[in-house]
C-alpha cells in the first residue's frame, strides 16, 4: 500500500457517517436526528463525501434483508420478530463495518497487536519487557530490529532491561530502557508519559532530549511541546479505571466515548458540569447510570449503541 494512510482525523469522519447510516437504517431516526445529519453534512465537504460513500455501500446490500428474513418463516412469531429485528441490525451494520474497512489503512488490519473498542490487553514480549494496549489501540513489534510501531491509540511499555526499546510514532520516536512509560497517539500530537526511570524522545524537528518518570509532554508535527508535571490519574486504565478529580463533564464524556461502541452524545449545557471518581471501565453503561444519579442529567438510550445525555427537566 503506498502513500500515507488516512489521518486520524479522516478516520474518524468515516467513522461516524458509518454511525449515522447505521442510525438511520435502524428505524429508530426522528425528525431531530434526520435535521442533525443534514447538519453534520453541511459541515464540511469531506463529511457529505464520506456519507455518500456510505449510501453506495448501502445500496450494494440492499437485498440482503429478503434473504435474511426468509430464515425466520417457519419461526414461532415471537421468535420470528426477534430474528427480523436482529436481521435489520445486520443490515445496517454490515456496510458499516465495510465502509470502516475500505477506508482504513492496511497497516491497521495486518497489524502485530490490536485491540476492539472497550478491549484493553496486556502481552509479554520475548525479551521479558510486556506491552499494553488500551482501547481501540494497534500495535506492530520488531523485535529483531528492538521497534514498535504505534499505528493508533495507546500503549504502556515497560523494559526492565538494559536493551532499549523504540516506540515509532507519527510524530517522533520514543527510546525505552530500565523504564516505563505510556504513549498516547492522537489526531495532532502525542503525549509521551513517564511512569518510572528516563527515556530518550527524538521528535519530527528539534533535537533529542531525555524525559524522566513524573514528566509528560506532547509531540507534534513541529516538535516538542514543554516538559509538564505526569498526571497520575490518566494510567487508571491499566486496572480498568477511568479516574476524575474535579474534571469538566464533556472532557470525562470525551474520554469515556473511546471505551464504548457506538455514538455516545451530549447537550452543550452539561459542558461544564464537574465530576469527581473512580469509575470501573468494564461496564460504561453502569458509569452513565451513575452520572444521572450524581449530577443533574438524564441517559436517554435509542439502543444499547446510540444514547444521550442531556439535562435534567425541573433540575436546579
Amino acid at each position: 500500500m503506498s502513500g500515507s494512510p488516512p489521518s486520524a482525523q479522516a478516520r474518524q469522519v468515516v467513522r461516524a457517517a458509518a454511525q449515522w447510516l447505521a442510525l438511520m437504517e435502524s428505524g429508530c431516526a426522528n425528525e431531530q436526528d434526520r435535521a442533525q445529519l443534514q447538519s453534520w453534512r453541511d459541515g464540511h465537504s469531506s463529511h457529505e463525501q464520506a456519507w455518500q460513500k456510505a449510501q453506495l455501500l448501502r445500496q450494494r446490500f440492499a437485498d440482503l434483508p429478503s434473504t435474511l428474513a426468509m430464515a425466520s418463516l417457519d419461526r414461532p412469531q415471537a421468535s420470528r420478530r426477534a430474528v427480523l429485528k436482529r436481521a435489520v441490525g445486520a443490515v445496517a451494520l454490515l456496510p458499516t463495518a465495510w465502509l470502516i474497512s475500505r477506508q482504513l489503512p492496511l497497516d491497521i488490519w495486518s497489524a502485530d497487536l490490536r485491540t476492539a473498542t472497550g478491549e484493553s490487553k496486556k502481552v509479554p514480549l520475548a525479551d521479558g519487557s510486556s506491552v499494553q494496549l488500551n482501547t481501540a489501540s494497534v500495535v506492530d513489534i520488531d523485535l529483531k530490529n528492538r521497534r514498535l510501531k504505534l499505528v493508533e491509540g495507546e500503549i504502556a511499555l515497560n523494559v526492565p532491561g538494559t536493551s532499549p526499546l523504540t516506540i515509532l510514532t507519527r510524530f517522533g520516536q520514543v527510546t525505552v530502557s530500565q523504564s516505563e512509560v505510556c504513549v498516547r497517539q492522537g489526531q495532532t500530537g502525542c503525549k509521551v508519559s513517564v511512569l518510572r526511570g528516563s527515556v530518550q524522545l527524538q521528535p519530527l524537528h528539534g533535537p533529542v532530549f531525555s524525559l524522566r518518570g513524573g514528566q509528560q509532554v506532547i509531540l507534534q508535527a513541529a516538535g516538542a511541546g514543554a516538559v509538564e508535571p505526569f498526571d497520575v490519574l490518566a494510567p487508571g486504565w491499566r486496572e480498568g479505571v477511568l479516574m476524575a478529580q474535579n474534571q469538566p463533564l464533556g472532557d470525562f464524556l470525551r474520554e469515556l466515548s473511546t471505551y464504548r461502541p457506538g455514538v455516545l452524545r451530549w447537550e452543550p449545557e452539561l459542558e461544564s458540569l464537574r465530576i469527581t471518581g473512580s469509575f470501573r471501565l468494564e461496564d460504561t453503561d453502569r458509569i452513565l447510570a451513575l452520572l444521572a444519579v450524581s449530577l443533574p442529567l438524564e441517559v436517554h438510550s435509542r439502543t444499547r449503541y446510540w444514547v444521550t445525555l442531556v439535562p435534567r427537566k425541573n433540575s436546579v
